[in-house]
């Protein structure tokens, strides 16, 4: 049986460049955007980490609510 979390590393984006390519997005966004809590994304020590799978359910919430 496979658990969930069995690819959390994977899943994990490392540092704002990480999360500004995933997104297509400079990297200064990703620092204003995650300073405003205009984005989902935790912190490992002083690093901003996100996950790509919450992203990626972020942005189709993003775009439900334009619809």
């Amino acid at each position: 049986m496979q658990h969930a979390n069995d690819n959390i590393a994977g899943d994990i984006l490392r540092g704002a460049d990480a999360i500004a390519r995933f997104l297509g997005f400079p990297r200064r966004t990703i620092y204003h955007l995650a300073s405003k809590n205009g984005l989902p994304h935790f912190k490992l020590g002083e690093t901003i980490c996100a996950r790509k799978s919450t992203l990626a359910n972020w942005i189709a919430e993003q775009e439900r609510a334009a619809a």
